[in-house]
């Protein structure tokens, strides 16, 4: 348990103190989006920013959802931005041609774009090009208000924008929730606790869930738990990781108690998934479980293109534990790669004796295996939901979970 500063403070944020405002903080939300308005998406991110922002005393008096359509975003701020000293708006920071709240905001607000070297340098460092080489429409997702700021991407390529006008904010966030609601939980956040001097929250409790649905574990808590009514609950839904915070108003001994025990009930429900309760990522707590088993671990990945390999390398101390990575398109080229044959099981045996790992873990487009330090190897099947990225995201997830579950005994695909 932390307390909200701390939380802050632990992600390496500066905080400085101002005075609260005593007065609650008005704002509007603008959705954007015709696939919102057409039904095929339920307008999610106003109950997360709504439900978030409401313990730091920030009021939404209203939330509308608007076309990609530049007139119809224009007459949309204008009544948004009425009466309010901020205005919050949701998608349209994407490289499509339909991406166009950045420069309709910048029309809007009167406050010209620049592009951003160190967003530039940190997307040509991700996709693993020169940066005279990225594409225009990528680039563009660099361009930040010349008067403002920007909220850095956790989980995509496009940073959050603050236009800073005389008397009013309006703050431009990704619309993809595993984009969005990183960035308000850790970027979004401190700025309204420096600019606007919301109150920070009191004690607040973090716990991180994998290989189980947000939706169960609301209604596992709900069936099973009694939450006190002074607590408020926030979730964060994100590539099959789901955190739940718990917070009170007050940071002292009574309020850490009431989390404690909170803590102590959910724990005792839902402990097979719970793999943190504080700001550890899931790579973090695998990397750790490697590191107290003793022994690295090789990667062999077909169906992730590298991904695996890539999310644990940002660990600090990955370096010491990940042995060795190998990337194919096909089971068959990562075997001419690792000198063996294709079944998975072998290319998992195959990875550990080139890099002389006691574990390995081979990832084929239907089969997983993971080789242990007694030389026993476990397969299991595997189903991946789909090309893209945000499929990808998810198995990567399962995999981690799966590794995690191995380490403590408890080997099984979600």
């Amino acid at each position: 348990m932390k307390t909200w500063m701390a939380v802050l403070l632990g992600l390496g944020m500066t905080v400085i103190a101002v005075a609260a405002s005593p007065e609650p903080l008005p704002y509007r939300i603008v959705v954007t989006g015709g696939e919102l308005l057409n039904g095929v998406y339920p307008d999610s991110h106003t109950h997360f920013l709504a439900r978030t922002l409401r313990p730091l005393g920030a009021h939404c008096l209203g939330s509308m959802i608007v076309d990609d359509v530049r007139e119809q975003m224009l007459d949309t701020l204008r009544f948004a931005t009425n009466g309010v000293r901020l205005v919050i708006v949701t998608g349209g920071l994407g490289p499509t041609p339909n991406d166009i709240t950045r420069e309709t905001l910048s029309e809007f607000t009167g406050i010209p774009l620049r592009e951003d070297p160190d967003l530039v340098s940190g997307m040509a460092q991700r996709s693993r090009q020169p940066r005279e080489h990225l594409r225009p429409n990528l680039r563009r997702q660099a361009e930040v208000p010349t008067r403002g700021a920007y909220l850095k991407s956790i989980n995509g390529t496009a940073a959050g924008l603050v236009f800073e006008m005389e008397s009013l904010v309006i703050v431009a966030l990704p619309g993809p929730p595993r984009e969005l609601q990183p960035m308000v939980i850790k970027e979004l956040l401190p700025y309204l606790r420096r600019k606007f001097g919301v109150r920070p929250l009191g004690a607040t409790l973090t716990l991180r869930f994998v290989g189980v649905g947000q939706s169960q574990i609301s209604q596992t808590i709900k069936d099973r738990v009694t939450i006190p009514p002074e607590v408020v609950v926030t979730s964060l839904f994100e590539g099959g990781r789901v955190d739940f915070f718990f917070s009170l108003p007050n940071n002292d001994t009574a309020s850490e108690a009431t989390l404690s025990k909170l803590k102590e009930q959910i724990r005792g429900l839902l402990s097979d998934y719970l793999y943190a309760e504080d700001d550890s990522s899931l790579e973090e707590v695998v990397i750790r479980k490697l590191q107290a088993a003793g022994g690295a671990l090789a990667l062999a990945e077909v169906a992730t293109g590298g991904q695996l390999a890539t999310q644990l390398n940002r660990v600090t101390g990955a370096t010491n534990v990940v042995a060795g990575a190998y990337a194919a398109p096909t089971e068959e080229t990562l075997a001419r790669l690792l000198k063996t044959r294709s079944e998975v099981s072998e290319l998992a045996v195959a990875a550990a004796r080139q890099t002389q790992s006691a574990w390995a873990l081979a990832v084929g487009r239907s089969q997983v295996a993971l080789k242990f330090p007694d030389g026993q190897v476990l397969t299991k099947p595997l189903v991946l939901r789909g090309p893209d990225e945000e499929a990808r995201a998810l198995l990567v997830t399962q995999l981690l979970d799966f590794l995690r579950r191995s380490l403590r005994g408890k080997a099984e695909i979600p």
